[in-house]
């Protein structure tokens, strides 16, 4: 961890949605007296379907209009951008300490998969990139990693639709034939969502996938790296508790859905900074 002496600063959480605030939702539980801000980037969502060229340029901007508000930490809760430009914002905002997602969901499905192995369901760029993948395979080199992506389960869960009989339809095309079933029965038993926008699906995916699968996402266990690295150097805050929000775009859809994904009701997103990066 690179360290920022100053442990009364926010900690400064981007994605390219709504899908991060299921990690700010995580932190925020694990670290109930810390302050935060987090930056929406909802005029260029989502970064899955970009080039990488791109999704580097729009991380950089999305972590430089954090850093000018002064953060401690910065946590890119966003797994195609935690893929593709964690290195080049660790060297660009040095000595500030930038956390991703994809390391830490590797580890926590390496930790409970067993011989059939894991599936890993993201966006294009990130299933294309192989980041998780080799994460997967550093943790154990012989893992049978399977991966997919599921382009159309971001829309679905930035409209909000995450309990009907589509979206059900829609979340059983992405998984199948590669996660176990009674017509798939040596396909893989865990499955890691690899998208932060995923885990509000993982109550109807385990219903609907069974106890036979475990379902894996990666924002407890980001949380969680976090608070640990905040710990070990004298960074946490005992004094805090607050959270800025801030979006690109669509605010009133900002709130709206954004309770969706915070779990939460819209008086959390009531005051919602619309902001230009």
């Amino acid at each position: 961890m690179r360290v920022v002496s100053d442990a009364n600063l926010p900690i400064g959480v981007f994605d390219s949605g709504m899908g991060g605030l299921t990690v700010l939702a995580a932190l925020q539980r694990q670290l109930p007296t810390e302050d935060f801000i987090y930056l929406g980037d909802t005029a260029r969502l989502p970064y899955g379907t970009k080039s990488a060229e791109t999704v580097v340029r729009y991380a950089r901007q999305a972590a430089g209009a954090l850093v000018q508000r002064g953060i401690k930490a910065l946590v890119v809760a966003c797994n195609t951008a935690s893929a593709t430009a964690l290195d080049a914002l660790a060297q660009e905002f040095a000595p500030l300490s930038v956390f991703g997602v994809v390391e830490p969901g590797a580890a926590a499905a390496c930790a409970v998969a067993d011989a059939s192995g894991v599936t890993v369901l993201a966006t294009e760029s990130t299933i294309a990139g192989g980041a998780y993948q080799r994460a997967l395979l550093r943790g154990q080199p012989t893992l049978r990693v399977l991966g997919r992506p599921c382009p159309l389960w971001v829309t679905l869960a930035e409209q909000g639709s995450v309990a009907s009989t589509l979206s059900d339809a829609i979340l059983l095309v992405g998984v199948s034939g590669i996660t176990r079933s009674p017509v798939s029965a040596t396909s893989p038993s865990t499955l890691l969502l690899g998208c932060t926008h995923f885990p509000v699906f993982r109550d109807a995916l385990q219903r609907l996938l069974g106890d036979g699968v475990r379902v894996i996402d990666s924002a407890q266990t980001a949380a969680s790296t976090v608070a640990a690295a905040l710990t070990e150097h004298g960074l946490a805050s005992a004094h805090g508790g607050k959270t800025v929000f801030l979006a690109t775009d669509g605010v009133a859809r900002f709130q709206r859905v954004g309770a969706v994904f915070m779990g939460g009701s819209l008086d959390s997103l009531a005051n919602v900074e619309l902001v230009d990066i």
